[in-house]
């Protein structure tokens, strides 16, 4: 495996399926760093230089260690219930969602749902919208009026890695917008 399957290994046991090789995480989603690199090394060639080297080099910052590196955790994006502690943020007036044209029916008709995921993902950036739109097909973008969903009472988290996290986004608070 390459280093960059490696990570995607990685992120799918601590956001998803971290008894595929074994381990357990603690309620904020934290992992034991030795028991993480034992579960891959059984099937993988892996070792604590390899998983130090994923954190630093992961331009998304997926990934965050504890002070003395013996936890790590995904920053978000978890489909098991995990509290990775967020604190609660007034957002900007608008933040966007990029998404593929396939899913858009599905969107202007319910909204954004978090789906297996916790939350739903927004970008306080056009760019980051488009460019995660484009991994699903022809992207499409959302803004989101936030500063309006905050004042109506919805309640928005900032991820240590700048990931907008909210609960839902209700339809009435989405203005879609063709990528052009």
């Amino acid at each position: 495996m390459s280093l960059t399957e490696i990570s995607k290994y990685v992120a799918l046991i601590l956001r998803h399926k971290p008894e595929e090789i074994g381990i357990t995480l603690d309620e904020h989603g934290w992992a034991n760093v030795e028991e993480l690199i034992q579960g891959i090394a059984k099937t993988n060639p892996f070792n604590a230089e390899m998983l130090e080297e994923i954190v630093a080099t992961d331009n998304k910052q997926r990934y965050s260690f504890n002070e003395d590196h013996t936890l790590i955790r995904a920053n978000q994006g978890h489909s098991i219930p995990v509290d990775v502690e967020l604190e609660e943020c007034v957002p900007p007036e608008v933040l966007y969602h990029g998404t593929g044209e396939k899913y858009t029916g599905s969107i202007d008709a319910q909204g954004l749902l978090p789906k297996s995921r916790l939350y739903v993902h927004l970008s306080h950036e056009r760019e980051t919208a488009v460019k995660v739109g484009q991994r699903h097909g022809k992207p499409m973008i959302y803004l989101v009026q936030s500063g309006d969903m905050h004042r109506d009472g919805f309640k928005f988290y900032k991820s240590v890695n700048g990931v907008w996290l909210t609960k839902e986004v209700p339809v009435k608070y989405l203005r879609k917008e063709n990528v052009e």
